[in-house]
């Protein structure tokens, strides 16, 4: 672990409920604003690839861009609800 995540653990730690729960709620707050950023990365029309849930590797065109997820039409025509962090750009337009 690095330097910071051993200090933030320690401190935890030492930590009573309420407090806790403050840490917890700003865990989720900064899990949602990097969920969020990483959606605004992808545009409709984006080539992405994602593993699905079989292990398979999933290729396809970004229809439609929500806050968190985008929806993914692979090539077989099947579409997919994705989380933005899951998908990896392999480039714009029409798919090779």
């Amino acid at each position: 672990m690095t330097n910071i995540v051993t200090k933030s653990v320690e401190l935890i730690y030492q930590m009573d409920m309420n407090e806790l729960n403050q840490v917890v709620e700003a865990i989720k707050l900064k899990r949602t604003h990097l969920a969020k950023q990483t959606a605004r990365s992808f545009m409709v029309g984006d080539v992405v690839s994602f593993t699905g849930k079989r292990g398979e590797l999933v290729t396809g065109i970004i229809t439609k861009v929500n806050p968190k997820t985008m929806i993914v039409k692979s090539k077989s025509g099947i579409q997919w609800r994705v989380t933005a962090s899951l998908l990896t750009k392999l480039g714009l337009g029409q798919e090779a």
